[in-house]
Formats: C-alpha cells, structure tokens, sequence
C-alpha cells in the first residue's frame, strides 16, 4: 500500500566505524553513533516523545486524528510498544521542521542533500553488499525476496557501511500502519512544496534507494546526522 508517498528512484570497501560515542536525547534515550565518509549518523532511530525545549511532541492513535494532522505528531507503528523499541517512532513532516527541534542537542535531522551525499559515498564503496540499499540496510528484519542484490536477497550481505537500515513501515496519510518488515522510509528536513517533503526510502524488493516526496501527514522514520 502507498497512500500519500510518490516514489522517485535516484538511481575494497571495509565496513564503516561504529563509534564508541553516544548521544542521549532529552527523554533520555541513548543512540550509537556511526561515522559514514565524513557524517557521523545515529545507528539507531529516533524515540523522543518531546522536543529539544521539553514540550511533547503529540501521540496520535486515532487514524482520522492522525490524517487531519497539520502539527507536529509522532506515534509507534500500530501503537505497539515492541515494534517502537525495534524501530524508533514514527513522525510526522510537520514535527521535524517545527523550531523547538526533534534531534538532540548538536545533531539535527539530515537535509536532502546531506541523504544524497551518503547515498553516493555508499555507492562507491559498496565493499560486500552489491548495491547502494544493501550496502545500507540491516542484516535482520527484512522480508526475504530474489532479486539480485535486492535487500531482501542473502541478508549476510547487507550493512556494508554499518548504517543498519531497520524496515520500520510506515504510517500513511490516511492514518493506516502498513510495511513494517518490508519498507523502512526517513524523513530529510528539506520541503518540496506545500504538501510534500523528501524523503529516503529502502524497499525489500530493490537494490536502489529512491528519493521520495512523500505527503507531509506521512509518519515516517528518523535518523539523525552530527551537526
């Protein structure tokens, strides 16, 4: 089910340190961090329920709520408290460009362009992986699929770079929960137009990572990058 995202496909390697630095959100949630060429991401999503300056960022159950959103909101995936400690939370366009900030202090949620320069430093330096998503994606979670070099194809040969790109599914802009398992998308701070902003996403069917603007109601994953 895609309701609400459009899809635009963009289309010797050692694996990348994993720091031994962390970073603590204002919840107090602990992130790794990553260093990717010259980014430093966190490895894991983001959980914060509130932003930098201690007001909460509203949980949304109800689905009609959800898709009549126009400020900042964030939930689990199907208010499952186990997939919200596998994935992160889920949040809506309008939380990660709200002032008071999601990502904590000294970090930020990565521009669109920030994604591109990951995505083609992955790219030339693909070590054991085979292709960009791969090289980017978990070794667990997937849904297993046969496409060549596909996510979803012999996961031993994923996460080349260490970024350890989870499926977490996402949270469309009719309020449905759908994918976890299967897609894992991230918001970028960078608008498109009124009613979209980009996005990353990683798909267990493709090698590729395809850039997508995606509706701003959309509750997607996300990562943050070192400022």
């Amino acid at each position: 089910m895609l309701v609400g995202i459009f899809l635009i496909f963009i289309g010797s390697c050692k694996k990348e340190d994993v720091n031994n630095s962390t970073v603590i959100d204002i919840d107090g949630n602990v992130y790794h961090t990553v260093t990717i060429g010259t980014q430093v991401w966190t490895l894991e999503n983001l959980e914060t329920t509130r932003y930098l300056n201690g007001d909460s960022i509203p949980k949304i159950i109800a689905k009609n709520d959800w898709s009549n959103q126009t400020t900042g909101a964030q939930c689990i995936y199907n208010n499952n408290p186990e997939l919200g400690y596998s994935y992160g939370r889920l949040y809506n366009w309008h939380a990660v460009n709200d002032t008071r900030k999601i990502a904590p202090k000294g970090w930020h949620v990565p521009t669109d362009a920030e994604w591109t320069t990951l995505e083609n430093y992955v790219a030339e330096h693909l070590g054991y992986s085979g292709s960009p998503a791969k090289a980017l994606a978990s070794n667990t979670n997937w849904t297993q699929f046969v496409e060549v070099n596909g996510v979803g194809n012999d996961l031993s040969k994923n996460n080349s770079s260490g970024f350890t790109a989870l499926p977490g599914g996402n949270r469309y802009s009719d309020g449905d929960h759908d994918d976890v398992g299967d897609i894992g998308c991230w918001w970028s701070s960078t608008e498109g137009d009124t009613s979209i902003a980009w996005s990353k996403g990683i798909y267990f069917y493709y090698a590729t990572i395809s850039r997508n603007g995606s509706n701003k109601v959309c509750g997607l994953s996300v990562r943050c990058i070192k400022d």
